[in-house]
């Protein structure tokens, strides 16, 4: 077999390898589906705690408010919205999620999903002019990890969701 052959099947198989890492979602289990499910709507009020808590710790009297303030695995409804939200004195961020209809989807974003939802935020001031900003949020099945992302529609940017966003989303509103 020449270099040209070998280079072709190469890629070849990496194009099936890639195939199958993308319809590895296809192969969980509902119930394995709702545990990976709760699991990030787990991960995502800790993100927010962390958050909350860094904040917290530098101010005084603390100020920033974590609705609901604790999180299990019980609390996450699996039909319906879920809300998170950080109060800092008017100044809201709101995160609703929900599960995706089907077991996984692809459908908003490139790579599968299995919760969607919307960031939102906000103060009193942009509230009377009905200027809410907004980025969608996606937790994604990834062959490393499960990870949250965020879209913001506006300008196309994509990142994982983390603390650093939920930074930048409180520094436009103070």
């Amino acid at each position: 077999m020449d270099m040209a052959e070998e280079d072709r099947i190469a890629r070849l198989a990496k194009q099936i390898d890639n195939d199958i890492r993308k319809d590895q979602p296809l192969f969980l289990t509902e119930s394995e589906v709702i545990n990976l499910r709760r699991q990030g709507a787990m991960e995502l009020h800790s993100i927010c705690v962390d958050f909350v808590a860094s904040l917290n710790r530098m101010l005084s009297p603390p100020v920033v408010e974590l609705s609901p303030p604790e999180y299990s695995a019980e609390l996450f409804r699996e039909s319906g919205v879920n809300l998170i939200q950080v109060n800092t004195r008017g100044r809201i961020i709101q995160i609703a999620f929900e599960a995706t209809r089907e077991i996984f989807s692809t459908e908003k974003f490139r790579i599968p999903y299995i919760l969607e939802g919307e960031v939102r935020a906000y103060n009193q001031e942009m509230l009377e002019r009905t200027q809410i900003r907004t980025q969608a949020l996606f937790y994604c099945l990834e062959e490393s990890r499960n990870t949250w992302h965020y879209f913001e529609w506006l300008h196309g940017r994509t990142g994982a969701f983390g603390r650093d966003q939920l930074v930048s989303l409180l520094e436009r509103l103070v």
